[in-house]
């Protein structure tokens, strides 16, 4: 079983956590984690935060039951992973920006490493971090908020291809944003959708659209803004 190296807090809670072993993914992709037998009874998502030869990082904030059990970890501790699950971001093209708020901001970091010109808008509700890290990854430009609406940054005129990942507000604006701009970019939206299985097997994160449901963890987490009725 994988063993944790570190497990960091780098904000009020926030942390990041690293686990040994060789590890795989595309970027956007997830991983259901455990670090528990019987309770609580569902793994949790967290997004691909970094992929190294020998570990894998997750940037994750504590929310619930699961996460504060999660904080709690320390190196040498073991944790079940499964993985990696979901579609992802695909290739982007032309201009690319990656919009993050919050804790929304995790799968952007491996992103940028397969998309190095990107663009980057980092919102933050109280303090920001790991903002350093993003800006020597690339050679685009790199927008931080503190206490704003990150969006209002963003000009989704100068852009072929935007994805973004944040609270639900947040994606929904986004949406609204698309459509009041006239943007002619493509425009994805990761959902952090609540999940059970991680593979398509249940109904927990069923996912609202326009021709049909979908599942967030199955067909997702990334969707093309536009399809995706948000309640």
């Amino acid at each position: 079983m994988p063993a944790v190296i570190y497990n960091e807090q780098i904000a009020e809670g926030v942390y990041r956590l690293a686990v040994e072993g060789s590890f795989a993914a595309r970027m956007g992709q997830f991983y259901m984690l455990r670090a528990w037998e019987m309770y609580p009874l569902l793994s949790r998502p967290l997004s691909v935060f970094n992929v190294e030869d020998h570990y894998i990082e997750f940037l994750y904030l504590v929310a619930g039951e699961g996460t504060a059990i999660f904080s709690k970890l320390q190196a040498g501790d073991e944790i079940t992973l499964e993985g990696p699950l979901g579609n992802g971001f695909s290739k982007p093209a032309g201009r690319t920006a990656f919009v993050g708020g919050g804790i929304g901001i995790a799968p952007f970091y491996y992103a940028l490493k397969q998309v190095p010109d990107a663009d980057v808008y980092l919102g933050f509700s109280r303090e920001a971090y790991l903002v350093d890290e993003f800006k020597a990854l690339t050679s685009g430009e790199v927008i931080t908020n503190v206490g704003g609406i990150i969006l209002n940054q963003v000009d989704f005129n100068r852009y072929d291809t935007i994805y973004t990942c944040g609270p639900h507000k947040m994606l929904e604006a986004v949406q609204l944003k698309q459509a009041d701009s006239g943007t002619a970019a493509d425009v994805y939206v990761s959902l952090e959708n609540r999940m059970a299985c991680g593979i398509g097997a249940c109904l927990v994160c069923s996912v609202k659209c326009k021709e049909k449901n979908k599942k967030a963890c199955a067909d997702g987490p990334v969707f093309r803004a536009e399809e995706v009725v948000f309640e």
